[in-house]
């Protein structure tokens, strides 16, 4: 049950939710109550048009996926562990499972072990029901990691977790069966803060292996490089907007974890 209203409830509290819910209100009181309608349309558009302008969407994901850039060189560890959601299911049309938007994660996973950071690479994630039957996701990695010649024996496929303390939990007791002390921990930059402390949490010896980062130096001295590109930098636009509302369910995912202690 938490796991579905964690998925559900915060639907309500993200920009797109909150202007929908807005609007709802300013189409019931359109009428008898105009005054209210007003301010509820007020609020849905100073929503959407905050949330979605380069400016603060880039800046907000920046808070995030900076904080574990790669100072030096990547060392090496006893296994890469990768965390799921970088993959999409064999589903048809698809001929096999497809990587996300995510799906770096992957791809780097396969680059650390070529240069030898690692012998062994721990995918840990499962499938969420009322999201298709399909294989886990930890077994549509390991198939797009076979497929591009890792061996089957240098991986390990843990199916069961559902959100990410249950990958740090699970991950754990693997760990602790290969006397595995020191990982590569691999997810997005944006979701590594998270990961980061629930991993240290459980006592697991994590470096930060950050990759599928959305906002680069570039992109952010572009936003003011010029007066035009300041303006257009403030125009709504959607993929703005999803920036945005990932961001901050990071950070709604770290309050809500740390107080379950999670963190």
């Amino acid at each position: 049950m938490f796991l579905y209203l964690s998925k559900l409830l915060p639907l309500f509290f993200y920009p797109l939710g909150l202007a929908s819910i807005s609007l709802v209100v300013a189409l019931i009181t359109l009428w008898k109550r105009p005054r209210t309608a007003a301010v509820a349309i007020a609020v849905a558009l100073i929503l959407l048009l905050f949330c979605s302008n380069a400016w603060v969407s880039q800046w907000l994901v920046r808070s995030l996926e900076w904080q574990n850039t790669a100072t030096s060189q990547i060392p090496q560890a006893q296994a890469i562990v990768v965390l799921g959601g970088a993959t999409k299911s064999a589903f048809w049309p698809r001929p096999g499972a497809d990587l996300s938007e995510q799906g770096d994660r992957v791809i780097y996973a396969a680059q650390l072990y070529r240069q030898q950071k690692a012998p062994l690479i721990i995918l840990s994630g499962g499938r969420i029901d009322w999201r298709g039957s399909g294989d886990s996701e930890s077994a549509d990695m390991s198939n797009i990691l076979t497929s591009l010649g890792i061996p089957a024996e240098a991986i390990v496929q843990e199916p069961d977790s559902l959100n990410t303390y249950q990958n740090a939990v699970n991950v754990k007791q693997i760990l602790q069966s290969r006397n595995i002390n020191q990982v590569l921990l691999i997810t997005s930059a944006m979701h590594m803060p998270r990961s980061l402390k629930i991993f240290q949490r459980q006592g697991i010896a994590a470096i930060p292996a950050p990759t599928d980062f959305l906002v680069s130096r570039s992109e952010m001295q572009e936003l003011g490089s010029s007066p035009k590109a300041a303006i257009l930098n403030l125009l709504p636009d959607s993929d703005n907007l999803d920036k945005f509302t990932r961001a901050l369910k990071e950070y709604v995912g770290l309050f809500i974890y740390s107080l379950r202690g999670w963190l």
